[in-house]
């Protein structure tokens, strides 16, 4: 019988803006404090994209980083899929354009938007196209620039996002992570507590839209964290069982980095050291789909993750969606 084919992240890169946007910046802007945003959010800084750099921009320079760290090229790549809220156009779709960008010739591209669970989605959608034998090396990028659908004088929204990108190669063979088990789940019914209202069919734009400020991200901030750690302890419970280990048999937990309060609440449902819970929020803020990844590629970078070794990733996000996977470390 032929060895099932188990589709794993061979390598990981992240494109970072080079302006950092400090809680002192939006002191001057908004009426807040460093001691405020840090006290609720955890949040320090932020990096914001420049005006002229655009998420497919980001996703191309993130995705170039994760190709050279595997020593591919774009010609190695069959399938490229996006993980964005914040795209270049409503269409054409962030992945063809950054298809376009790294000479990937007539690959097919394609965006999820699950918001701030994109990047598991599009971690188990090329899953699903790996273990069935329809493709081999498919690239997964996260790219966001949350400052385009920022409003800068809503102090409730404006200082918890920042932009950035991240990339990973998903191959079936190679040294890597396997992805192991994925739970997803989504819930239509509490679609308004995080939302663009305008610039869709549903509200398309007009002079009213824009000066409502209507095309501006906006959250019910008290029943989205009620709602985001609930649905966040769920499912990671849900794959830890598909996957049939125990909390205490992680290595690492990667929640998505929404802000600290909801991190430390998701993880004092687990049994694992609060230093094995990876932190980017500090320095980058909520980065949506983008946030999984920065903090995968950190642990990554600084830790030698020994085989079968297990990584929980969980996230939370618009839609109102959610998921969970388990990654485990596995040779050649």
């Amino acid at each position: 019988m032929a060895k099932q084919v188990q589709a794993r992240i061979i390598s990981t890169g992240i494109y970072l803006p080079e302006r950092i946007f400090t809680n002192s910046d939006f002191e001057k802007i908004v009426d807040t404090t460093d001691e405020w945003i840090v006290s609720r959010t955890g949040i320090r800084e932020r990096r914001i994209a420049g005006q002229d750099e655009f998420t497919s921009d980001m996703g191309t320079a993130a995705a170039q980083d994760a190709l050279k760290k595997a020593g591919m090229t774009a010609a190695d790549i069959d399938l490229i899929l996006v993980a964005t809220m914040t795209p270049d156009y409503t269409s054409s779709s962030t992945a063809s354009i950054i298809q376009a960008k790294l000479g990937a010739n007539c690959v097919a591209s394609l965006d999820i938007q699950a918001a701030c669970s994109g990047y598991l989605y599009t971690l188990a959608t090329a899953k699903a196209y790996i273990e069935s034998g329809m493709y081999r090396n498919v690239l997964v990028v996260a790219a966001e620039k949350m400052s385009s659908f920022i409003d800068y004088t809503d102090r409730s929204t404006c200082i918890l996002f920042g932009d950035g990108a991240a990339a990973s190669i998903v191959s079936n063979q190679g040294e890597g992570l396997f992805i192991n088990a994925v739970t997803l789940g989504s819930d239509g019914e509490m679609a308004e507590l995080i939302v663009i209202p305008a610039g869709g069919s549903r509200l398309p734009a007009t002079a009213k839209t824009v000066s409502d400020k209507m095309h501006y991200f906006k959250m019910a901030g008290k029943e989205t964290f009620k709602h985001a750690v609930r649905r966040m302890v769920m499912a990671s419970n849900q794959c830890l069982e598909k996957a049939g280990i125990e909390d205490r048999a992680l290595s690492w937990l990667i929640p998505h980095q929404a802000n600290i309060r909801i991190l430390e609440a998701v993880a004092k449902s687990f049994h694992i050291p609060e230093e094995r819970m990876v932190k980017t929020v500090h320095k980058y803020g909520n980065t949506s789909a983008s946030s999984i990844p920065l903090a995968l590629y950190e642990l990554v970078e600084r830790e030698n993750i020994g085989e079968h070794e297990h990584i929980l990733l969980v996230a939370f996000g618009a839609g109102l969606t959610w998921g969970a996977i388990v990654l485990t470390k596995i040779m050649k």
